[in-house]
């Protein structure tokens, strides 16, 4: 490709059974912030989360609008971790998630490549909060 192309993923679309019990989630518990809130009429709205200073891909909750949208729900890469939450302070977020009530699948683990913990959204799905070796604060 030529190098004058510039490309991102902006977004990654996260199906949620609602988008204001979504928001709560993101904003109350991970300290993530509102992007973007529009109406689009018809019950849909466009509502982009992300974690405090980011500068990287936004989660586009997306509202189930039929059954097939509704059966995955909480399950979308089939019990896979499907996203991760990288930090620069594992411990301080950790800590702050659990005072929060985040749901954890497991203890934290140091690995080759950093720390990391799984844990769960309101729906299910498994995230990792992980702190690279390479990023302390």
């Amino acid at each position: 490709m030529p190098k004058s192309v510039q490309q991102q993923i902006g977004n990654v679309a996260l199906v949620v059974e609602n988008y204001d019990d979504a928001i709560e989630f993101y904003t109350k518990k991970l300290q993530f912030t509102v992007i973007e809130d529009t109406d689009l009429g018809g019950g849909k709205r466009w509502v982009q989360v992300s974690p405090p200073n980011s500068n990287g891909t936004n989660l586009l909750l997306a509202q189930a609008s039929t059954q097939e949208q509704s059966n995955v729900i909480g399950n979308q890469t089939g019990g896979r971790v499907f996203l991760f939450l990288q930090t620069n302070n594992f411990w301080r977020d950790y800590d702050l998630m659990i005072s929060n009530d985040v749901v954890f699948n497991e203890k934290p683990r140091i690995e080759e490549y950093g720390t990391v913990v799984v844990f769960q959204d309101l729906y299910g799905n498994k995230w990792d909060l992980l702190q690279l070796n390479n990023t302390t604060e």
